[in-house]
């Protein structure tokens, strides 16, 4: 579980995950404070790329469809 690759891939998922509570922080935008949050925490709950991909993606398209919808 603990290779490089996973290690980078939680880094850049760690780092998308602050801007986005930080961007939630000026904006006081529920959906992006929740959708930082996610993408901090999930790194530690799967395991292999694939699976941390296709859950990247999906909170992606949570968050998307939560702006548009006007959350």
């Amino acid at each position: 579980m603990f290779d490089s690759t996973s290690l980078f891939l939680s880094l850049i998922t760690g780092g998308v995950g602050f801007v986005l509570m930080a961007y939630a922080r000026k904006t006081h935008s529920w959906p992006f404070f929740v959708g930082g949050l996610l993408y901090m925490v999930y790194p530690y709950f799967v395991d292999g790329w694939i699976a941390f991909a296709g859950v990247g993606l999906a909170i992606a398209v949570a968050l998307w469809i939560a702006v548009r919808q006007g959350w």
